[in-house]
């Protein structure tokens, strides 16, 4: 409505005429607008124009900085819905790849949560990804660094405990000398694994205690996922945590992976426990909370929620669901075989009709509807006689037709 893809219809209240702002309601009418100079061009001035025409001039507009979730989701994809075939090259780049992927996670995402704006959607930086620190080549100043990492994923590696095996995956986002530290302090009774584990929660602990929030990426989601959970929608939630977590970066969201993998076993009762007056849940819960998410717009009681359902469904929440996954392969194959990528594939948010369809089904429903605004009118005995005869001779000035269908001659 604010670029004039449609507008209200006008309305007569008390002899002036009234535009509304949108309602999503049935009692709401609304029309699509001509595209200027498009009228003179077909000389027919009664003609408009559907939305996917109109995106054509929409987004050559460059100065257009709307915030409104409409106006940011439609330049996600610049390609009108009725665009002809695309000559791409059969071997995909990975950055379409990814578009592919993003625009269409995007778009799920928009059915299950209720977000008020897209910013923070649309406004991700690409990470570079940083090489971990176990590709690195060792120099000659911080060799010994190396040899301690080495020396604690070869411990963890002989160990089948998996509480300790987790913690050494998460050791290598940990500073060097963080793990110099450990090393040094490690037990010299290396069987002695309720002295390790002390070890190892401790420093992970204190490093997440000070690290940036690992999802602090998209802070209009959390309330989203919280919400559905306060409400027991805890399937859905299920689904829009895993496109939630897809949208990160590839190196947080490989370091988030570890460290609720790490979580969710330090908090099964039956290991080792953490402190003595609290059960394991509660004290990583408390521990790791601000390293997950830390946003003020949400409250402690929705955060605890979202944590501790991180950890209850870390094996779930990092799957892609199916359905995503049918999606993108379907247009990333209709990318490679030149085809519109937009034409029955992704998700849909209403059903699709030709021009012809379109064109009967309004002049069907407007007459359906006009014929029952008639009705309600003849009909309604609040009316006194001379209102009725007002609104009846106003309704015969503007749709004689209609009036002469319902009364005869």
């Amino acid at each position: 409505m604010d670029y004039k893809v449609f507008e209200a219809v006008p309305t007569r209240v008390f002899g002036k005429d009234k535009k509304p702002p949108f309602e999503d309601s049935s009692c709401s009418l609304y029309r699509f607008t001509t595209i200027p100079g498009q009228n003179s061009q077909s000389g027919n001035e009664n003609k408009v124009d559907s939305p996917s025409r109109y995106s054509d001039t929409l987004f050559q507009s460059p100065e257009i900085k709307s915030d409104s979730l409409e106006d940011l989701w439609e330049n996600l994809s610049l390609k009108p819905a009725n665009s002809p075939h695309i000559n791409i090259s059969t071997r995909l780049s990975p950055q379409v790849i990814n578009e592919v992927w993003q625009e269409e996670t995007i778009g799920r995402l928009l059915q299950l949560v209720d977000l008020p704006f897209l910013d923070s959607l649309l406004k991700q930086q690409e990470v570079v990804p940083k090489v971990p620190r176990s590709k690195k080549q060792p120099d000659m100043v911080n060799t010994s660094n190396y040899l301690d990492r080495g020396i604690l994923r070869a411990y963890g590696d002989s160990q089948e405990d998996e509480w300790v095996s987790a913690a050494i995956d998460c050791l290598e986002y940990l500073p060097d000398h963080m793990v110099v530290d450990i090393s040094r302090n490690f037990p010299e009774q290396p069987d002695r694994t309720d002295l390790v584990k002390e070890l190892l929660f401790d420093a992970i602990g204190k490093y997440y205690s000070t690290r940036e929030p690992l999802l602090n990426h998209l802070c209009d989601v959390h309330n989203g996922i919280a919400e559905l959970l306060v409400n027991g929608k805890t399937e859905i939630a299920l689904e829009a945590t895993q496109l939630f977590l897809k949208l990160l970066d590839s190196q947080n969201r490989e370091e988030f992976r570890r460290l609720l993998y790490f979580m969710a076993v330090a908090a099964h009762p039956s290991e080792f426990k953490l402190q003595e007056e609290s059960d394991n849940r509660m004290v990583v819960k408390r521990v790791f909370s601000k390293a997950v998410v830390n946003n003020k717009n949400l409250s402690k009681g929705k955060t605890d929620l979202l944590v501790l359902f991180l950890m209850d469904h870390q094996k779930d929440v990092f799957k892609i669901p199916a359905t995503l996954h049918k999606i993108v392969s379907v247009k990333l194959l209709a990318i490679q075989k030149g085809r519109d990528p937009n034409k029955d594939t992704g998700y849909i948010y209403c059903q699709r009709i030709d021009e012809s369809d379109y064109s009967g089904s309004k002049q069907k429903k407007t007459k359906e509807e006009l014929l029952n605004l008639l009705k309600t009118i003849d009909e309604d005995s609040k009316l006194s006689a001379k209102e009725k005869k007002k609104l009846l001779g106003q309704f015969h000035k503007c749709h004689p037709d209609i009036f002469t269908e319902y009364f005869g001659n």
